[in-house]
């Protein structure tokens, strides 16, 4: 029975051992990410769609008094 169980015990260390360096070791290469910067585009229209508003609100404002008829 001791001999069952230590050929048992011994084959299971060998499988086990060999499986656990059959690949080798694994060595993974971090790659540089590479990053490309845009140029903005919407920041010359903001300037531009601001100050068609303003002069809009400005010619738009209508502060005169009308006259009443009486």
């Amino acid at each position: 029975m001791k001999f069952l169980l230590s050929a048992a015990l011994g084959t299971a260390m060998i499988l086990s051992a060999t499986t656990g360096w059959a690949g080798g070791p694994v060595i993974v290469e971090e790659e540089a990410e590479v990053v490309v910067e845009e140029t903005p585009r919407g920041i010359g229209l903001l300037p531009l769609i601001a100050g068609v508003v303003v002069l809009a609100l400005v010619l738009g404002a209508n502060d005169d008094e009308e006259a009443t008829p009486q």
